[in-house]
Parts: C-alpha cells; structure tokens; sequence
C-alpha cells in the first residue's frame, strides 16, 4: 500500500482487489448512479476493469481515487479523492478533479466533505497544486453543497459530453482560496 491518510473517521487508502465485493455492492445500486447517467455495473469485470484504471492512474500521475473506510467498523464506505483529467472537459485539459462515491448506506453521515476535504489538503500540501476542480450533475444538489462547504466556487453549467451527456456543475477552487478557507 502506497497511500494512507487518517481522517478524525475514516481510513483514506489506495484501492485493492479485496474491495470489490462492496465496491461492486455500491456501484450496482441504481441509486448510486441516478445522477452519474444512470449506469450501475452488472458485473464484476466492470470492477476489475475499473480498478485496473485507478491503478494506472496512481502509476501515470502518482494519484487517483482511494478507498474510504470507517474506521470504527472497517467498512469500505466507497471511493473518494483526486483524478488527474486529461480530455477537455469544458475546455480545461490537464487539470486535478476531486470526486466521491459512496454506498448508499454511508449518506448522510459527512463522510463525503470529510474525504474530500482530505483531498484537497492532500492536493494543495503535498502535491503543490495550483488549483482543483470539481463536477456534480446539475441536479445533485447534495454533491454540490459537499464541495462548497470544502471551499469549491461554482463557475457556471456545462454540458458533460462523452460517458455522461448531461448538464453539470463547473466549480474550482485555487490553493491562495483554500488557504484562506482553511484558517
């Protein structure tokens, strides 16, 4: 294992193979998916599939989700943290997103603004990053509302081509914000 963070309640962690029975258990569930093109995976080689592009990710830009565990339960609860975006997503290419999923039966609980607020902390102190972007379905106000309590703006609505054909938000936040955020 690579990459280990503590929370006040979570274990942030690289991705392993002994994750995918409850990452599949997540990601089956159509709920999870309502705002992410309505596409849950119906297969566990969409898992492994997955999991093999994470692994690439953390090989090609030293980053890419980790797992979220509740460190009172050893749950995985889901995935959190930052994916180096290389397509033009409404047009920035070559730029630091900060994402989320969780299983269902984790909402509610602050665990997504707790590991991204990780992420960011993350990005910005050992990263040096200048800036991070984040992208939520228009109509998934709970996302949204996660990343401005982490200190995310929002820009403006685009349209998300490609895998997710849908209006998103288009929010970012630059390292001097996050300073002044944090404090």
């Amino acid at each position: 294992m690579k990459f280990y963070i503590e929370t006040e309640r979570l274990i942030l962690r690289d991705l392993q193979s002994n994750d995918f029975k409850d990452w599949f258990e997540m990601d089956s569930d159509p709920e999870v998916h309502k705002y992410l093109g309505n596409k849950p995976v119906t297969n566990m080689e969409q898992i492994e599939n997955a999991f093999q592009s994470i692994q690439q990710q953390y090989t090609d830009n030293g980053i890419g989700r980790w797992a979220v565990v509740e460190k009172s339960s050893g749950d995985f609860v889901g995935w959190s943290g930052l994916k180096f975006l290389r397509q033009n997503t409404n047009g920035k290419i070559d730029f630091h997103e900060v994402g989320y999923r969780l299983s269902q039966k984790h909402w509610g609980k602050g665990y997504a603004t707790e590991s991204a607020k990780a992420a960011l902390q993350y990005g910005f102190e050992k990263m040096q990053l200048k800036e991070i972007y984040g992208i939520t379905n228009v109509e998934n106000i709970n996302s949204r509302k996660v990343l401005e309590k982490c200190g995310l703006k929002f820009i403006e609505i685009f349209m998300y081509e490609g895998f997710f054909n849908m209006q998103c938000n288009w929010l970012r936040i630059a390292k001097e914000e996050w300073l002044k955020y944090r404090i």
